[in-house]
């Protein structure tokens, strides 16, 4: 898409991975300034990832001390809405025992050898009574900060979950997908955030951007003027939704093809060089 007229925005929502942190998961004091000045001018600044609430604190705490205030985040590719300043989580769209079941059958079928993984969503980020991810024997994380508690095969569907991982790193993701999209049809959305073979299943119609619709509705956020950023197929339907909607330019081409603008890389502070024109 070309760029249009656009701006000041009133609410600003951005991926975290790839996106707005730097490969050493850092947000730049560049970034921080900028975001500063926009809350101080009254903008809502909203976290949209694949994350869960148990990892945001990570994001969050690098902005303490600072104008830049997040009150929000849309966790786990939207399917959990989660209010930052109170360790609260507010909604969570979740995949019932039966249809989980019915997804693991199916990948097994489709992606013979893969790993499978579920994430619960608590009442908060660090609710005591839930079991937040759990793992089949074998599941091999996709990321550096394992956290998961293994359990038999028919355990990873016993309770309702936010998202269904499959996980085979012999293979990429945009296959693993295209492999499992028909054989699942309805039952679930399907994105992947990485590819290094990984994706992940969510209700339908789950998406950061109808996470974000919902939370301008629960929340009373001003949405008159919305800019987004991404850079991996997860955040597609965050980039079109926005008014403005922008790619890393190291982004996945689904990303990228979905962008109103392509800015720098999240090295390269592309955050940051978008939103100081306004602020």
């Amino acid at each position: 898409m070309g760029t249009k007229e656009f701006g000041p925005p009133t609410l600003i929502a951005t991926d975290v991975d790839g996106t707005l942190i730097d490969d050493r998961n850092r947000v730049s004091d560049r970034t921080i300034e900028v975001v500063g000045r926009a809350v101080d001018a009254g903008v809502e600044f909203v976290l949209a990832t694949g994350r869960p609430p148990r990892w945001i604190a990570e994001i969050t705490d690098q902005f303490e001390g600072t104008a830049a205030k997040v009150r929000y985040a849309v966790c786990a590719n939207g399917a959990i809405l989660y209010d930052v300043e109170h360790d609260r989580v507010i909604s969570a769209a979740t995949l019932d025992s039966d249809t989980l079941e019915k997804l693991v059958e199916r990948a097994h079928r489709q992606i013979p050898g893969c790993g499978i993984a579920a994430e619960r969503a608590g009442r908060s980020a660090h609710d005591a009574a839930t079991l937040p991810f759990v793992a089949t024997a074998g599941y091999r994380h996709a990321w550096l900060n394992p956290d998961h508690i293994e359990v038999g095969d028919d355990e990873v569907y016993a309770e309702p979950a936010v998202k269904l991982l499959v996980r085979q790193p012999d293979l990429r993701s945009d296959e693993m997908a295209a492999r499992l999209r028909d054989a699942i049809g309805g039952l679930a959305q399907i994105t992947f955030s990485t590819d290094n073979g990984l994706i992940e299943l969510s209700m339908p119609d789950t998406h950061k951007a109808a996470g974000l619709q919902d939370l301008v509705g629960l929340a009373c956020l001003r949405d008159t003027s919305t800019i987004a950023f991404g850079d991996m197929p997860n955040d597609v339907e965050m980039l079109t939704w926005a008014h403005h909607g922008v790619a890393m330019s190291h982004g996945h081409p689904a990303a990228l093809a979905a962008a109103d603008e392509v800015t720098m890389t999240n090295n390269d502070d592309g955050v940051a060089r978008v939103l100081e024109r306004w602020f």
